[in-house]
């Protein structure tokens, strides 16, 4: 167990490196996942009529920020019209809107695709995560840790973002 405590008058955490960091985050994720993951059987017959890979789709994507289809048919693996036609699927359940983009120069950027808020609904009520097991691993956190938590949750996510973007100097390439 990781006990992130007081170090002398410095915090233990302004003390970490990157490898520690990357250690503390592999030992914490899977503990997180094994509290508030519960087995879906994501089905079309279920009430958001989602499979796996529309599950999938729906978690890569931002409700402000357009994703490339293109780019992310390649992260999953899928052809280019196998993600087009299970976009169109999913915007007309109303999961997802196809939006012009623009670059950085304001010119048209093509399109992109965003969920929509009845997406982020789907995603909370089929995430594999379970809203009642992480609801009741929260609710026992103080009001300063839960800060802390969804602070440190937002800046993670944001850098596997700017990682992801095409644009960005830290994208490997594929």
């Amino acid at each position: 167990m990781f006990a992130l405590t007081n170090y002398g008058s410095r915090s233990y955490v302004s003390l970490m490196n990157i490898d520690r960091t990357l250690q503390i985050i592999q030992f914490a994720y899977p503990k997180v996942y094994l509290a508030c993951h519960t087995r879906h059987q994501r089905k079309r017959s279920t009430d958001h009529r989602l499979s796996a890979r529309d599950s999938s789709i729906l978690a890569h994507l931002d409700l402000a920020e357009p994703t490339v289809p293109a780019a992310l048919a390649r992260h999953l693996g899928v052809a280019r019209s196998t993600l087009s036609e299970a976009v169109k699927r999913l915007t007309a359940l109303g999961y997802t809107a196809r939006v012009e983009r623009r670059s950085v120069a304001g010119n048209r950027g093509g399109v992109g695709v965003l969920l929509t808020q009845r997406g982020a609904e789907a995603i909370r009520d089929t995430s594999v995560l379970e809203t009642s097991r992480l609801r009741s691993v929260v609710e026992l956190l103080s009001p300063a840790e839960r800060s802390a938590v969804t602070r440190g949750m937002m800046v993670l996510a944001g850098a596997c973002a700017r990682r992801a973007r095409p644009d960005s100097k830290n994208t490997e390439t594929e």
